[in-house]
């Protein structure tokens, strides 16, 4: 049985079947495969799992089915244990992620009516469709997360783990960074400032004169490229926090129908149209318009910080300090200036890099501040940006003293995958598990299911 294989996507895949199951058609015969405990397992839950994950080209062993319907059969054991222990997971943790999925949804598709023909469900109907595999994973996650709170890796474990590694199989890295930057957006003009304002009070003028749609101008006109295609549509809740706090109670305060006069925002000015309210989530539509940045206010802000760069370099303010101060990047407050890279580490490689950082990068050494350059962001904002390179590795094989924290993040997960293992060898005989005679050829789940002889 190998049950590590099976837990490196167990959270992956019940994750991909929730996010991707408004994509999923009617079934028009079901059946029951499995059961554990009260819990069932449909043929439509390997299906639907197995058309997910080819749609977002996920590796599957050669064994997909057995593969799947082991991964079914372990999450329902650990969700029924964790209600055994009383695991907390609360109805509003629950509801906070179908919000979100349906949020999400919304903005992949357009509409409440289009997710609805997908699923040929209503909202309430796919909501309620969503619930039980959304709490089922949570409790899952949570028995896990019991079973190896206590698991810890000492430096003797790392180095063992790693002189297990065939030398032809190391891993190979290609170079690695740390990059720090401060950025600064120039401030428009007043006559750019009140020629955006103007655009927006003309859209508003021909929506409500019945001239134009609102989604027509949004899609022409708007200068936010994450709603462009869908014609400015965002879907917001009460509850929200990411927003913008002039724009999300804007929104919040409109009726159905109402466009909003012209506010301003961190991103720059907008008119709203409030599309549908529903409880407490809002569909609306905006058009965002950036007041043009000219050459002298890019010089002025270039001038800025290239004196906030002299300051660096005697050394009468510190890095981090700088940051807090200048950068009007506001998530770079929150790493000390430092980019991120997908995985929420602050090391990151040449391909997660804006191109135009790019060539700065072979101007400066470790510990050296750039020439403040110009950049437009991929929001079409114009801003200049000061780069600190903090370190940066040479491409290289895999060895301790370079990567010792990579090698123990895998020694500790294996560990952790092995204590798993452990605790289902133990426990598995002791949930009710019956299962289809077309997967009794499956080699790992009938081992799962094996009684261990003490």
């Amino acid at each position: 049985m190998q049950l590590s294989r099976s837990f490196l996507l167990l959270f992956l895949l019940f994750g991909l079947a929730a996010v991707t199951s408004a994509q999923r058609k009617k079934v028009v015969a079901d059946k029951i495969i499995g059961m554990v405990g009260d819990r069932i397992v449909l043929k439509s839950d390997i299906d639907n799992q197995l058309a997910d994950a080819k749609r977002q080209e996920v590796d599957l062993p050669p064994d997909a089915n057995c593969f799947l319907m082991q991964q079914l059969i372990i999450n329902k054991m650990l969700a029924i244990q964790a209600e055994k222990d009383s695991l907390p997971v609360s109805d509003e943790e629950v509801e906070a992620d179908i919000d979100n999925r349906i949020r999400y949804f919304i903005q992949q598709y357009g509409s409440r009516e289009v997710i609805e023909q997908i699923t040929g469900k209503t909202i309430y109907q796919f909501r309620e469709e969503m619930r039980g595999p959304i709490k089922e994973g949570k409790l899952a996650g949570a028995m896990r997360n019991k079973i190896v709170e206590n698991i810890k890796i000492t430096p003797t474990e790392v180095k063992a783990y790693f002189d297990r590694i065939p030398k032809d199989s190391l891993r190979f890295y290609e170079t690695e960074l740390e990059i720090g930057e401060i950025v600064i957006y120039p401030k428009a003009g007043r006559e750019m400032e009140e020629y955006a304002q103007d655009e927006l009070k003309e859209f508003k003028q021909q929506v409500e004169a019945g001239e134009k749609k609102f989604e027509t101008l949004a899609s022409l006109y708007t200068e936010d490229p994450g709603s462009k295609q869908t014609g400015g549509m965002y879907v917001l809740n009460r509850t929200d926090k990411q927003w913008d706090p002039t724009f999300f109670n804007t929104a919040m305060s409109l009726k159905e129908g109402q466009v909003s006069r012209v506010i301003k925002s961190k991103f720059g000015y907008h008119i709203i149209q409030c599309v549908l309210r529903n409880g407490d989530e809002v569909t609306v539509r905006h058009i965002l318009k950036i007041p043009r940045i000219t050459e002298p206010d890019i010089a002025a802000a270039l001038y800025k910080l290239d004196t906030i760069r002299n300051s660096l370099k005697e050394g009468r303010i510190k890095f981090g300090e700088a940051v807090s101060k200048y950068s009007d990047e506001e998530q770079s407050k929150f790493t000390g200036g430092r980019k991120m890279g997908a995985d929420g580490s602050s090391i990151i490689t040449i391909d997660q890099l804006e191109k135009d950082i790019i060539p700065v990068l072979d101007t400066i050494k470790v510990g050296e501040y750039s020439k403040p350059i110009a950049f437009t962001d991929e929001r079409g904002k114009k801003g200049v940006r000061l780069v600190y390179l903090i370190s940066k590795t040479d491409p290289h094989r895999e060895n301790m003293k370079d990567d010792y924290s990579k090698i123990a993040t895998r020694a500790l997960e294996e560990k952790k995958e092995k204590e798993l293992e452990k605790w289902f060898r133990k426990n598995a005989s002791t949930f009710f598990v019956q299962i289809d005679d077309e997967y009794k050829s499956c080699k790992d789940i009938m081992q799962l299911l094996q009684p261990v002889n003490n």
